[in-house]
């Protein structure tokens, strides 16, 4: 099959070229954490603040991937290892025009997260771990999720059916249930924006 596939890598503008147009350097800024930690939050008030500083940047989120380029997977650990791996993929891509990434999953494990910066690269990958405690994640519990969860409605649940297993060196830790948003925001935006700056 690989016989008959001909990427055409050589012919199309290089990364750099575009960065130079935008005026900016390409990353993954990748979160994670329990459901109801506060990744989307993060990631979409950090989208604001970066566009407000003219930055170029998309948000990749759980649940939107989820119905769009993979609603074909479940929760199994061979389906969450593909969903991971196909949204490394798009940011690989996304890294390629230019453009600032910003990945919210939960990507529970080390595997996960390892397979997640050897596609994407060690060097654009910064990896911010939200770490507010179990028992603050279930009482916002802003899907419902955990309820069901416990029920044994949904098998399978990051946190309570399913272990999470706690990024060793994250670039940052952040325990949302403590630090407001501004403030989360700032701490990100104070430790990418020597990376992202030209």
């Amino acid at each position: 099959m690989t016989d008959n596939i001909y990427p055409v890598f050589d012919r199309i503008y290089d990364r750099k070229v575009k960065q130079e147009i935008l005026r900016q350097s390409a990353k993954v800024i990748w979160f994670t954490g329990l459901s109801g930690s506060g990744k989307t939050t993060l990631a979409s008030n950090l989208e604001k603040e970066l566009f407000f500083r003219r930055f170029f940047c998309q948000v990749l989120d759980g649940d939107n991937i989820r119905v769009g380029i993979n609603n074909n997977l479940g929760f199994s650990a061979v389906d969450r290892l593909e969903n991971i791996r196909r949204i490394a993929e798009v940011s690989k891509l996304l890294i390629n025009t230019g453009m600032i990434t910003i990945c919210s999953f939960i990507s529970p494990t080390d595997e996960i997260r390892e397979l997640a910066k050897s596609i994407i690269g060690e060097d654009d990958f910064i990896e911010i771990f939200l770490n507010p405690p179990l028992e603050v994640c279930e009482d916002r519990d802003p899907k419902g999720l955990y309820k069901k969860a416990r029920a044994g409605i949904i098998k399978d649940f990051t946190g309570i059916s399913s272990p999470f297993e706690a990024p060793k060196h994250p670039d940052l830790e952040i325990d949302t249930s403590v630090t407001p948003i501004k403030d989360s925001v700032d701490q990100i935006f104070n430790i990418i924006i020597d990376r992202i700056t030209l």
